[in-house]
């Protein structure tokens, strides 16, 4: 397949080498300590606007923690370009819809890979409404999100709707420890487990194991 063979940072350096001007980027971002490392190297190259829309996080109270904390960081960091945050609609009956019948996978199956795509489309929809010349998302800064599978959706969507991809292992040059930084340098709310109800279950389930 198509991105297996590729490396995502080298593909991604090779793009910010040779954008012109200050190109108009919509992120898609699932939480403030994912964003902030890909924020703080974004900002040299674009003016961003995030968009916050992730109807997988369980319950609607963790949604507007994350999406809070968000804000608070990009109020507080120092970006070289705009930075402006968009909230997506909150409506876990879009994530219901792509996850029937996948209750039980195990994190980073099928139901994911759903879930990424539920998520890149809603941006891409919005980006193409909104004339941004860019997209990209946050997600691939996870150790436990599958770069592969985001970026060849990022390739396929890119096609569909004429909007360039911005391609991405934010994970590479040590984007996940420095994450784990900007964390602690803002004193940013780190969530234990992905966002969706099954992630949150399957996180409970080994803590009790572990207490047992």
């Amino acid at each position: 397949m198509w991105g297996y063979n590729m490396n995502y940072q080298v593909e991604m350096e090779k793009q910010l080498q040779n954008l012109k001007g200050t190109p108009k980027l919509l992120l898609h971002a699932c939480c403030a300590p994912c964003s902030s490392y890909v924020l703080s190297t974004l900002t040299n190259f674009f003016d961003i606007t995030i968009y916050y829309y992730n109807p997988n996080i369980f319950p609607k109270e963790e949604f507007t923690k994350r999406y809070l904390e968000l804000d608070k960081f990009i109020q507080e960091y120092p970006f070289i370009h705009d930075v402006s945050l968009e909230e997506g609609e909150y409506n876990y009956d879009d994530y219901k819809k792509i996850s029937k019948g996948l209750e039980e996978e195990k994190e980073g199956g099928k139901r994911c890979y759903n879930c990424y795509k539920l998520r890149m489309e809603k941006s891409f929809i919005y980006a193409k409404k909104h004339g941004f010349d860019y997209v990209t998302t946050t997600l691939s800064i996870s150790p436990y999100k599958n770069a592969n599978w985001i970026n060849e959706i990022g390739k396929e969507l890119e096609q569909k709707y004429g909007i360039k991809y911005l391609y991405a292992d934010f994970k590479k040059k040590n984007g996940y420890k420095k994450s784990i930084e900007f964390s602690k340098e803002y004193n940013l709310y780190r969530q234990d487990y992905c966002g969706c109800v099954y992630s949150k279950r399957d996180r409970e389930k080994k803590e009790v194991q572990i207490e047992s």
